[in-house]
């Protein structure tokens, strides 16, 4: 009997032996493929080898370890098309991700994926989409019959044996980790996603990706310490308030614009436009306060600017390529400008010229506090461009709007969507283009329709600009407008190719209609991060409240200024939030989705049709008839229509704003409107 076990445990080892020298043919050709996603090039794959030959073999490590998973299971077929399919949609999702954007494809990706699907097809055809959904379903019924049909390995198989043998490759796998960091040749972070992919690796820098998430707890993280720290931020702020007593006192509306992928095209080298495309920013930013806004991202991750500037957080503290809109935020509330201005008796807006469940801000902005949040299914978009985004003009009526309509000094943060990408490389010059892009031998004449695609967009955002701040410096109330670019284009910039000297820097400018930030320019102007930018504005116009605000405004200049932030990030969002100190803790807005509601004037049946006459009607709004949804025709922003018949007797009809992406989510509806066939409706 013992000779009979010894002979099954030779053969268990010896399958086990030849298992994994399948697996180290399967490890080599996926370590190969992944990095070519990155690099394009098997020379700069081999380069890379040859530079960091111990990263490439650790990549590869991490890979065999995985590999050797497939010990575990019986049926190895399916084991393996699991585990090889899975990295190989990392290297083509990668491989697709960098076709349009800087920034590889990361574990976040697909906690952001069905927030990317309504989106698609701005970057790829109907044919690629299709074409993927056709591949993604074959794959899935290839992976069921697999499961379902394939033979389970019967002789040779000891669980027990194999487990032991999975342990000591994973236990390999940590020692090589434990050495790589103590030489320096591995990191547990990466301060740039970008650069990280390329100096350690597509399969490390997804794997940091997925495990370094959240900010790590600060090893002084104590109810004392925080306490301590409160209380010499509210002594530093009345100091301040005192010595503001008897300063200029100003209430203004604060009026925020991201400017998606926003920057000066003739700051790039080399390359020469027709006219200036922005001319009316550009004399801005020479008259009034402005300077370089540091931001976290560069040709991708706008929430990422967002957040920084909407909560005076630094992204430098969270995991590698994290979104905290699509982590931490999903689950509590977080201190940012909303909630600081609020105690301060102001109105609090979002304005976006793109659907409300992009990055999941229909969610994320509720836990940020915001009052409403208007966006284009609540918009009567009339232009888009070439690409199918909204064009910023748009932004202008519902930012004066919004002023007009709320009682309150307003907080406005409007999110820009015109500049964003794809950016079309097919020849620009039989189209309505005011400028045209040039170079010399640097560029190809792809890269320079781009850059003219580009620059005629920038020069419409120049006037949206122009056309908004014209209507501001006229009215009552003292305005205050803040707009920057959320990050640069995603077309192949290097911080080298720049005047500016880093692709992690736009422009910025601070205007008001009352002369402070003209008056005070040279004083004012500077380069700032994004997340200190809120708190400069707000303490120029003497509002301090909020923790972090006060924060920024009495303690940059202290020595543990960025080690106290940490402390203070990680208090606020994952510690007890002890910085609050006996105050009730911050509560998630009700978030409305338009500060007028659509509604219903009248009912007018036709003889071939039935009309709903009402207001603010848009491409989202939908009848419902007690409750269900009926097929609807917009004629106007006034008028809708539906089918004769759909509306009977003592029906009740609502016009609901329903999602783009999902008719089940709705933003906005009218009052109910009980209709009688018999009576004028009107």
């Amino acid at each position: 009997m013992q000779n009979k076990n010894n002979t099954d445990l030779r053969m268990v080892l010896k399958t086990d032996l030849l298992i994994c020298g399948l697996n180290l043919v399967i490890t080599l050709v996926l370590n190969l493929f992944l990095e070519f996603t990155l690099r394009r090039s098997l020379s700069e794959v081999f380069n890379f080898i040859n530079e960091r030959t111990f990263v490439f073999l650790y990549n590869g490590l991490i890979l065999f370890a995985t590999l050797s998973l497939v010990l575990l299971f019986r049926k190895k077929a399916f084991a393996y098309a699991v585990i090889v399919g899975g990295w190989l949609m990392v290297g083509i999702a990668n491989y697709v991700v960098l076709s349009d954007r800087k920034t590889p494809f990361t574990a976040v990706d697909l906690q952001m994926f069905h927030s990317i699907l309504p989106v698609l097809r701005s970057y790829l055809s109907l044919w690629q989409i299709l074409g993927g959904m056709i591949l993604l379903i074959a794959g899935i019924v290839g992976l069921v019959c697999l499961f379902l049909y394939t033979p389970e390995q019967a002789k040779h198989f000891q669980f027990r044996t194999n487990f032991c043998v999975v342990v000591v490759i994973f236990a390999m796998l940590y020692l090589c980790t434990y050495v790589g960091v103590g030489k320096r040749q591995l990191i547990g972070r990466f301060d740039n996603l970008i650069d990280g992919y390329h100096d350690y690796g597509v399969t490390f820098g997804f794997c940091v990706t997925a495990i370094d998430t959240g900010i790590d707890r600060p090893i002084d993280y104590s109810m004392e310490k925080m306490h301590s720290l409160n209380k010499k931020i509210n002594k530093k702020t009345a100091e301040l308030k005192k010595k503001e007593k008897n300063k200029e006192k100003h209430s203004p509306n604060f009026v925020f614009i991201q400017l998606e992928s926003f920057f000066d095209v003739t700051t790039v080298k080399g390359l020469q436009a027709s006219q200036d495309p922005i001319p009316f920013i550009r004399k801005l930013r020479e008259e009034y306060t402005s300077g370089y806004l540091k931001v976290p991202v560069y040709g991708a991750g706008t929430i990422n600017t967002e957040f920084e500037v909407m909560t005076g957080m630094n992204l430098d503290y969270f995991g590698t390529g994290e979104f905290p809109y699509r982590s931490i935020l999903h689950k509590r509330t977080c201190d940012n400008m909303s909630y600081w201005l609020k105690e301060a008796d102001y109105a609090t807006t979002v304005i976006h010229n793109n659907n409300a469940s992009f990055y999941d801000r229909n969610k994320v902005f509720s836990n940020l506090g915001w009052d409403c949040f208007v966006t284009e299914e609540n918009m009567d978009v009339a232009a888009m461009n070439e690409v199918g985004w909204a064009k910023d003009v748009i932004l202008t009526d519902y930012i004066m709007s919004t002023i007009d309509y709320t009682k309150k000094k307003d907080l406005i943060y409007a999110i820009s969507v015109q500049g964003h990408g794809d950016y079309p490389s097919s020849d620009q010059s039989g189209k309505d283009i005011q400028i045209t892009a040039s170079a010399g031998t640097d560029f190809t004449q792809k890269q320079l329709n781009q850059y003219t695609y580009y620059a005629n967009e920038t020069r419409e955002m120049d006037s949206f600009i122009e056309t908004l701040l014209g209507k501001l410096a006229q009215y009552p109330e003292e305005t205050v407008v803040i707009a920057y670019g959320d990050h640069l284009p995603g077309m192949n910039l290097e911080s080298d190719d720049l005047t500016s000297g880093s692709k992690y820097k736009t422009p910025y400018f601070i205007w008001d209609n009352y002369g402070y930030h003209k008056k005070h320019k040279d004083k004012l102007s500077g380069n700032v991060a994004a997340w200190q930018l809120a708190s400069k504005v707000f303490g120029q116009a003497g509002i301090h409240q909020g923790t972090l605000n006060a924060y920024h405004q009495t303690m940059s200049e202290s020595k543990n200024y960025k080690k106290n932030l940490k402390l203070l990030q990680y208090d606020m969002l994952y510690g007890d939030n002890f910085v609050r100190d006996g105050k009730a803790d911050l509560k998630p807005s009700e978030l409305q989705y338009a500060w007028k509601p659509v509604e219903i004037e009248y009912i007018l049946p036709r003889e071939d049709d039935i009309v709903i006459a009402g207001d603010r009607f848009t491409k989202a709004s939908r009848v419902c008839v007690n409750g269900r949804p009926i097929k609807t025709t917009r004629l106007s922003s006034h008028l809708l229509r539906v089918s004769k018949g759909k509306i009977k007797d003592k029906d009740s009809v609502v016009i609901a704003q329903v999602s783009s992406t999902n008719d089940n989510i709705i933003f906005n509806e009218s009052e109910p409107f009980e209709y009688h066939e018999e009576s004028d409706n009107r």
